[in-house]
């Protein structure tokens, strides 16, 4: 992390077109204070990002997420996928997130 010399704010890393291409620079946001960043990567314009990603797979194989029965809010219906992740601190529980397969609506349950 790197901080202004000027104005001691974090400096942000910020991406700047010239006639090579993008250069990657370190950016004050507050006194506008700029610095090419040590690490640049220079990407030129040529290069193609905006390929798609083709995925060969039968749909009807993928399973994205484990299911449960439960019932749906909104619709009723008795199956949802569900998933946990950490939303508050380390030492809370972990929330638990379910979609309901036919309506797509999504919830929570705080453990």
């Amino acid at each position: 992390m790197k901080f202004c010399p000027n104005c001691d704010t974090r400096l942000k890393l910020t991406q700047d077109k010239n006639n090579s291409g993008v250069i990657m620079n370190l950016h004050c946001e507050r006194c506008n204070f700029t610095v090419p960043s040590e690490t640049n990567v220079t990407i030129s314009e040529s290069d193609n990002f905006n390929e798609q990603i083709k995925v060969v797979s039968d749909e009807s194989d993928m399973t994205p997420l484990p299911t449960i029965e439960v019932d749906c809010p909104k619709c009723g219906n008795k199956e949802a996928y569900w998933w946990m992740l950490q939303t508050r601190g380390g030492d809370e529980p972990t929330t638990q997130f379910y979609r309901c397969i036919k309506c797509n609506h999504t919830w929570r349950e705080y453990s």
